[in-house]
């Protein structure tokens, strides 16, 4: 199944990964708040604090690992183009940075892509092939597409240099509220 690990090694992401990522993505990449929710905290009886990722260009987190991967390609593999599968912001953060570098970018996306995703990626330059009725299915035509055309394929979260890019969220985040922090829970969800 695709949205499986590919293996159970830990994947080599360390904290100068991660500092790295941030040096190559901040200048493209909105700095956003971490703030205070009332409305949570007050049904859990906690200081909750939420990052407002909804802020970046495509609203969402994504981009920050699409961008940091796309930065590390070679000459040769941006000229050959990405690929990716998803059905959701990753597919709309590798298009939007894949566009605005000049990276030809292909995404796969299961036929029952809500229309919005469909259109919003395409918006930001990617050709969208609809594939499958799953997520899986999608990801298999990719990976298909990738050998016969020579695409880099860039995977939604399991993959070092993605993680790398979205995992200086926590650093973000930190200054704002460590005083207080006793949980630390953090979407991880892929789209």
């Amino acid at each position: 199944m695709a949205t499986q690990l590919a293996s159970s090694a830990p994947l080599p992401v360390s904290c100068a990964d991660v500092t790295a990522a941030h040096r190559r993505i901040e200048d493209s990449i909105v700095r956003t708040p971490t703030l205070i929710s009332r409305t949570l905290s007050q049904l859990t009886g906690a200081t909750v604090y939420l990052k407002f990722e909804n802020l970046q260009f495509t609203a969402a987190y994504k981009e920050r690992g699409a961008l940091n991967t796309l930065l590390q390609l070679s000459d040769d593999a941006r000229a050959k183009g990405v690929i990716a599968a998803s059905a959701g912001n990753h597919a709309q953060g590798l298009a939007y940075h894949a566009n605005r570098l000049g990276v030809p970018a292909t995404i796969v996306m299961p036929r029952n892509t809500p229309i919005v995703k469909v259109t919003q990626t395409k918006g930001h330059g990617a050709t969208v092939i609809l594939e499958g009725e799953t997520f899986d299915a999608a990801f298999a035509h990719a990976r298909v597409l990738e050998a016969e055309h020579g695409y880099t394929f860039v995977h939604p979260f399991d993959d070092p240099r993605v993680i790398a890019g979205t995992a200086r969220l926590r650093s973000r985040c930190w200054p704002t509220c460590r005083r207080s922090i006793r949980w630390w829970c953090r979407s991880v969800a892929a789209g």
